[in-house]
């Protein structure tokens, strides 16, 4: 069940962090967005107090944990408590290892990765002392497969299965972690991309088989609503088109 729930998403300003609001808002959700644009996250808020919901939002740049801390703490501030955490900020500047392109390595290290640890550091003592929570952590098909282009992003995404994981294992029986990983998934997140020719190859390739936020968003309300005792661990959602 969602209704009532109050769930924090990070990189909630588009593509699958704003179609998740949507959708969990319209299911009686209670959001706090965050992400690093205010003025987009300001017009999502709007969109889903205008529609009936309840939603607010605080700056986040996942890079810095304590902005991290405070998104944990405007929930509880706001709502008294936080049921969900949506690890869903990421980047991916793809690029073959010889462009040596650290700077870009060191994004998705410290966005893709440390942003998911910061996330839990936030959230896991509250879960703690509530005795409930549930992280959802955004991972990738990357994670599943290798391909030229995407070692050091497939090696974030590896890291957030395995975190989660992890997680899971330690969480005991009153914490649920689920990790959902997209497939090509149309979205801003070429955005990131710095190698122009790579930009435009996935950008052809995402205009020719992508699918919707929404359908990301469905399974991550689809894991949410479960049961207390029911633990959906891991979703994988592509493309049919995809390999």
């Amino acid at each position: 069940m969602i209704e009532n729930k109050v769930v924090a998403i990070t990189g909630a300003s588009s593509g699958i962090g704003e179609a998740t609001a949507l959708l969990l808002a319209t299911r009686g959700a209670k959001v706090v967005l965050g992400a690093r644009r205010p003025e987009r996250l300001q017009a999502l808020v709007d969109k889903i107090v205008a529609a009936g919901g309840e939603a607010v939002y605080i700056k986040t740049d996942v890079k810095q944990q304590n902005d991290l801390s405070n998104m944990v703490a405007l929930a509880i501030e706001k709502y008294g408590k936080l049921d969900v955490l949506i690890n869903n900020a990421g980047v991916g500047p793809i690029s073959m290892m010889d462009e040596l392109r650290v700077e870009d390595w060191e994004d998705m290290i410290d966005i893709n990765v440390k942003g998911v640890l910061y996330g839990i550091a936030a959230a896991l003592p509250v879960f703690r002392k509530q005795g409930f929570g549930h992280f959802v952590n955004i991972a990738s098909t990357a994670a599943y497969k290798i391909v030229p282009t995407m070692a050091v992003y497939a090696a974030t995404k590896s890291a957030v299965r395995f975190i989660s994981e992890g997680l899971r294992q330690e969480a005991g029986d009153k914490l649920r972690v689920t990790i959902i990983s997209p497939g090509m998934i149309n979205t801003e997140f070429i955005e990131s991309m710095t190698n122009k020719e790579m930009k435009a190859q996935i950008s052809e390739a995402m205009g020719k088989i992508g699918i919707p936020p929404e359908a990301i968003a469905n399974a991550i309300a689809y894991a949410i609503e479960q049961p207390a005792n029911v633990d959906v661990s891991e979703i994988i959602v592509r493309p049919t088109a995809q390999s």
